[in-house]
């Protein structure tokens, strides 16, 4: 009994799955349609323009219409008040960088529901960051955790189990469980990058997941599409796997986490910028990011992190250091 009530509130919190639209008039031959495509919730339906839909094979225009107003039905998205938004806000979830100080500055920790975005040179700790929230994403949430599994998406051959370990250990959990809570995948193309998300989707929808990391986000973007002859193709690519990932935040409520790397600007201007390299992807990543952080090496194994651009954050800078257990304090 006790179980099925729980189950009853977690539906009641969690995404609904597309299956429930079959209640409400749609064929279950439409529903599987829907789910090849790549839509596993009622939300995932809901947010998709009817332009998507018309695109799988064997929905009609009238198909598409119902689809979408039964889904609009079961999805609220319409205006609230401030005060109830104030009040969800209230509620999200932080999960813990592993230094109380980067935590402090990121106002409690890695925001769920939203696309975090690092970047910063190589050697800096991006990969580093990445592996710790990977392990921290599991812990209880009165211990600054998401209590869900992590999907990890490599893109550069960097992903290291044995980082997980160390920093499962210090956390005091069974370094087992914790390899086992993580899904990983490897990345080859920008189209299997997208694929992934697909897949990762599907998962979402079976178990409850806190986190979703892509490491890095843009390094295959830099070699699939060369030059200025790509450039709109390439940025029109990866505008819709930052939407995708967008979509899943929203519809999941993960954290989004992706790594970005950085170019040298090398015009005019670049004498007169006392910092002159600048994260890639252009406008499209910037806007598609909801905070960006920039890292850069400080002394030894110390790295500094500074809020590059925030709705709510104040520009600010925060030192943590790369110990063998992860991210933690800089020792004074």
């Amino acid at each position: 009994m006790a179980t099925a009530e729980v189950e009853q509130e977690q539906e009641d919190f969690g995404p609904q799955l597309v299956s429930k639209l079959e209640v409400c008039g749609i064929s279950a031959n439409d529903v599987k349609k829907l789910m090849d495509a790549g839509f596993y919730t009622v939300e995932a339906v809901a947010y998709t323009p009817k332009k998507q839909l018309l695109s799988i094979k064997g929905i009609s225009d009238a198909k598409a219409d119902k689809i979408i107003s039964e889904s609009i039905k079961l999805v609220p998205m319409g205006f609230t008040t401030a005060t109830e938004f104030h009040q969800r806000r209230s509620e999200v979830v932080q999960l813990t960088t592993g230094s109380k100080e980067l935590d402090k500055l990121l106002g409690g920790g890695i925001e769920t529901g939203s696309i975090t975005e690092i970047f910063g040179e190589f050697r800096t700790g991006k990969t580093q960051l990445c592996h710790t929230i990977a392990v921290t994403c599991q812990l209880p949430i009165d211990m600054q955790g998401g209590e869900g599994k992590c999907l990890y998406i490599d893109t550069e051959g960097t992903f290291r189990p044995e980082r997980l370990i160390a920093v499962a250990d210090r956390y005091g959990l069974s370094g087992e469980d914790v390899l086992d809570n993580v899904a990983f995948a490897r990345a080859y193309n920008t189209d299997h990058q997208s694929q992934l998300l697909l897949q990762a989707s599907a998962m979402m929808a079976e178990s409850r997941f806190a986190l979703l990391i892509v490491d890095s986000a843009t390094a295959l973007y830099r070699t699939d599409y060369s030059g200025r002859g790509e450039l709109s193709a390439r940025q029109m690519h990866m505008a819709k796997f930052l939407r995708t990932l967008l979509r899943l935040a929203d519809e999941f409520g993960v954290a989004v986490v992706i790594t970005n790397q950085v170019v040298a600007q090398v015009d005019g201007a670049a004498m007169f910028t006392a910092d002159p390299k600048k994260p890639i992807g252009g406008n499209i990543m910037a806007h598609a990011s909801t905070t960006r952080l920039y890292l850069r090496k400080g002394r030894g194994e110390t790295r500094i992190c500074k809020i590059y651009d925030s709705p709510c954050l104040p520009e600010a800078e925060a030192v943590f250091a790369i110990n063998p257990d992860g991210i933690g304090d800089a020792k004074e």
